[in-house]
């Protein structure tokens, strides 16, 4: 059914200003208040009174589904003290004790492509390995994850078998949104069913949320609820603006402020996946970036606070063969400006991999545009991940060897003279030995009782001994300290 957005416009109009009248004397000796008061007019035809989102919505709402997540964990063969305490209590007719154990999430997607392509979160399906999801219409299918984007926090997934019928959603245009334009949220709040609610654009590119590596969030006031997430944010177009993603709030419910991540970025992350790669590859500037301070910005000339300031760069990065310079505050990214580290990290995200893009900086009293090579961070030597499990400071962390790329991926900001060879810690399980001894994600190791530790080969030879005490020494934010733990 086609849009009758012209006559919204007219309406919404004539609603707000009333109807046209010629100026005059005594158009103007009425007080503003007044003359909006006394020229309301009414409808003047029932395709004004009708007038509705609902022909935009039935176009929109096939294209969302439900995302259902499971993780089926396995029990032990052997059972644990409880277990065969019930089961000698009552016996080999006792109760059926579970074998597996199931973790569930809920949350929406979006059909983007007729093939069955589903965009979601991330959050969503993390640590999921069985979903499934159903079609507006109850139809019910398995999925498989093709790509997981944690720095977005989106993720994509495959319906197995299609049975075809699938209405994909155009992905629109985001970057001519505009604060104050109407939208609609779609997804499956609170498990009750697919849910639409209405709103407006009430602020962009915010970067203070919180949820996502990249952020440059579309925030807006139309009702977004746990289960949401993952579901589509529409303009009057049709199109898909925003993947709904995250809510401020202090009771768990909507209060009118929900973020969602632009179609710009969405249709990046969804082109990687129809490429058949399983991981997003982005641009690597190698250079860390700080706020704008306003004391800055008055020493720099600038009249606010605005861009971002180079405070170091990595050897042989493309910021360094661009000839950027400590100091050199970046403005604008292609001519889109830039307000913070993060905003800068979105639209430089975008840019993709091969040929260069321009930046806009100022340094001195001058501007200047400069070329800057785009590729990927060089993964030059292999990270050889190695998952403590011996009895050590080091049980339950995943180090890996230290690269451009892994700091990329890891989005550390290291000093620059950490960031050349080593080991490093990625991931810290909670309650784990490396937990509880205070071992964090961004450590870098440099000696385990006395011995330098230069890969992760080094200190899977360190911790295979058993030892009375160990002596660790790190790297911790170009701090180094050294702490001694029993054995």
């Amino acid at each position: 059914m086609p849009m009758r957005r012209p006559t919204t416009s007219l309406l919404l109009a004539a609603l707000l200003l009333g109807a046209a009248h010629p100026a005059g004397a005594q158009a103007e000796s009425v007080p503003p208040f007044r003359a909006l008061q006394d020229n309301r007019t009414v409808p003047e035809s029932k395709a004004q009174v009708q007038l509705s989102f609902a022909p935009l919505v039935k176009r929109a709402a096939p294209s969302v589904v439900n995302v259902y997540g499971t993780h089926v964990e396995k029990r032990a063969a052997n059972r644990g003290a409880m277990d065969e305490f019930l089961r000698r209590f009552f016996g080999d007719a006792g109760p059926n004790l579970p074998q597996e154990r199931a973790q569930r999430s809920l949350g929406s997607g979006v059909i983007v492509d007729a093939s069955g392509l589903i965009v979601t979160n991330n959050h969503v399906i993390e640590n999921m390995n069985e979903v499934k999801v159903a079609l507006n219409d109850r139809r019910e299918f398995e999925a498989q994850i093709l790509l997981r984007d944690p720095r977005t926090d989106l993720a994509i997934l495959k319906i197995k078998s299609p049975s075809g019928g699938l209405t994909p959603m155009e992905i629109g245009d985001s970057e001519h949104l505009q604060v104050g334009d109407f939208v609609i949220a779609i997804g499956n709040p609170f498990g009750v069913g697919q849910t639409v609610t209405q709103g407006i654009v009430s602020a962009l590119a915010r970067t203070q949320v919180g949820s996502a590596d990249y952020q440059f969030f579309i925030q807006t006031d139309a009702a977004i609820n746990p289960g949401n997430s993952g579901g589509a944010l529409v303009d009057l177009n049709g199109g898909l603006v925003g993947i709904n993603t995250a809510i401020y709030s202090q009771s768990g419910g909507s209060h009118g402020i929900g973020f969602a991540i632009p179609a710009s970025m969405v249709k990046a992350v969804v082109e990687t996946a129809k490429g058949g790669a399983k991981t997003v590859r982005r641009p690597w500037l190698g250079a860390r970036l700080q706020h704008v301070t306003p004391d800055i910005a008055e020493s720099v000339g600038l009249d606010h606070p605005t861009g971002v300031m180079v405070a170091s760069m990595q050897p042989k990065s493309p910021a360094e063969e661009a000839g950027l310079k400590r100091g050199d505050v970046i403005l604008a990214v292609d001519g889109q400006t830039v307000d913070d580290p993060e905003a800068f990290g979105y639209r430089f995200a975008l840019k993709g991999i091969k040929g260069e893009t321009k930046l806009t900086v100022l340094r001195g009293s001058s501007r200047t545009t400069v070329p800057v090579r785009l590729g990927p961070a060089p993964e030059t030597r292999p990270r050889d991940a190695l998952k403590v499990k011996t009895r050590s400071p080091f049980l339950g962390s995943t180090v890996v060897n230290l690269s451009p790329a892994v700091i990329e991926d890891l989005q550390l900001d290291l000093p620059a003279a950490t960031q050349g060879e080593g080991v490093i810690i990625s991931e810290v399980e909670a309650g784990t030995v490396a937990n509880r001894v205070g071992l964090q994600k961004g450590d870098i190791l440099i000696a385990v009782n006395g011995t330098p530790v230069a890969t992760t080969k080094d200190l899977e030879r360190v911790t295979r001994a058993t030892a009375p005490m160990w002596e660790v020494t790190i790297n911790r934010g170009g701090q180094q300290m050294t702490s001694v733990f029993g054995g």
